[in-house]
């Protein structure tokens, strides 16, 4: 009886340390966390202004970057449509708590137009964005978790938000959708003659022309 309690007692020990070693509890963290943006191929953006309203109703104001990684493959594809392979990195808020609420006003460059919009993020989201810092990969559980959390904000034509979270495992979990509204000045508030950041480049007409502009599939 006694050697059974024995090896009870040692699994639980183990248990415990495996479970302890997974966690990553005491791994190297940052105390912010990253805001980054994404859009669709062929579908350039410029972001003017971005803000984030965090759990204790502050504002942070100009938080992110003003482009997105995106891509032009010509491959024949029809691949402006969905999100494709969500990837990029972010700018740190700092000294921001979890955000409930993202503004954004953007240039949908493919389009030549101007929206804003607020994008809600919800419990679940500020939840998985803990997780991530605090839960290794159980795929790589000998690597430490990720040393900051990550909301990705995607910008879309038709003036479409989207986010999303990266867990433990870097994987981009869809977290919340809005619809956007045009901005009645134009771009940069009417300040710059109504030009725009980019004009569309040649690739994209060109897939413009054979495919159009996806709507409905962001």
């Amino acid at each position: 009886m006694k050697s059974v309690i024995a090896l009870l007692v040692a699994l639980l020990l183990m248990g415990c340390q495996k479970g302890g070693f997974e966690s990553g509890e005491n791994d190297p963290k940052s105390p912010w966390w990253q805001i980054g943006f994404v859009e669709p191929n062929y579908m350039k953006i410029w972001v003017e202004d971005s803000s984030v309203l965090d759990i204790n109703n502050r504002m942070f104001f100009r938080v992110g970057g003003k482009s997105a990684p995106g891509g032009e493959p010509e491959d024949g594809t029809e691949s402006a449509r969905g999100w494709g392979t969500v990837g990029g990195s972010g700018v740190m808020v700092t000294g921001a708590d979890l955000p409930r609420m993202i503004f954004v006003r953007w240039q949908s460059i493919s389009e030549q137009k101007t929206y804003k919009g607020f994008i809600e993020i919800p419990e679940e989201a500020r939840q998985l964005m803990v997780q991530s810092t605090h839960q290794r990969c159980p795929k790589t559980p000998e690597r430490t978790a990720r040393y900051s959390a990550t909301l990705l904000v995607g910008l879309a034509p038709g003036g479409v938000l989207q986010a999303w979270v990266r867990d433990s495992c870097h994987r981009p979990i869809k977290v919340s959708h809005a619809q956007g509204e045009l901005e009645p000045l134009g771009p940069e508030q009417g300040k710059h003659g109504g030009r725009y950041a980019y004009p569309v480049s040649e690739k994209a007409k060109r897939y413009i022309d054979k495919f159009g502009i996806p709507y409905g599939s962001w």
